[in-house]
């Protein structure tokens, strides 16, 4: 199976890379990044325009043409850019880097709280949900700024204050974001008592049962 990963933060390639050796190691993965799309879409104001989609149907083409059977995008403010990349290839699996932690955390019901680092994700996110879904979000404030500046402790601090908050208010689990926080699971799971649940570990299940690995 060729996998390919299509990557906007830099901060999203080790984990990913690091839960498919670690799940489904027999996999060959290619990685593709384009490291612009979130300070675009973040400085431009323009919101997921059609200048956008047109990125991801160039990045989802170039990645289909190298030979891959399917692909898992790991940024998660892009959604409905990747829903159009996957409704032109009924053929593949295609994933959103939410969908699959989205269905698990609805499975196992009750309040869900929702960490992101990433603003926008708060607000491409929410409606990945379905309609009736007790969800509770927070932004973990100064996260991606630490994580950018190198401070994986400082990252790790900020998202475990936010899933703490969450806990507060009577969340059941905490769902991480962004493929950069799974590194923050153990810590998280640790200070709130609660299941946690990463893009990463979610992904990599259902892309194995999609393809019948």
């Amino acid at each position: 199976m060729r996998i390919a990963l299509i990557h906007a933060l830099s901060h999203s390639v080790a984990p990913i890379n690091e839960e498919m050796e670690r799940a489904w190691p027999e996999a060959l993965r290619m990685n593709l990044q384009d490291d612009s799309l979130s300070a675009d879409l973040a400085r431009s104001g323009q919101g997921l325009d059609e200048a956008m989609h047109r990125r991801f149907e160039a990045l989802a083409a170039y990645a289909e043409g190298t030979g891959a059977q399917a692909i898992l995008f790991t940024c998660s403010a892009f959604g409905p850019c990747i829903e159009a990349v996957a409704a032109r290839r009924p053929h593949m699996p295609v994933l959103k880097p939410n969908e699959a932690m989205v269905a698990e955390a609805v499975a196992r019901g009750g309040r869900i709280g929702l960490v992101a680092s990433f603003a926008p994700t708060l607000v491409s996110m929410p409606p990945e949900f379905p309609p009736g879904t007790e969800l509770v979000t927070c932004l973990a404030e100064g996260a991606m700024d630490a994580l950018n500046r190198g401070d994986d402790a400082g990252h790790d601090e900020r998202v475990v204050e936010a899933a703490h908050w969450l806990a507060g208010q009577g969340c059941d689990l905490i769902a991480l974001a962004q493929f950069s926080m799974a590194r923050a699971q153990r810590a998280v799971h640790k200070a709130s008592g609660l299941p946690v649940l990463t893009t990463p570990g979610s992904a990599v299940r259902v892309l194995r049962q999609r393809l019948g690995a």
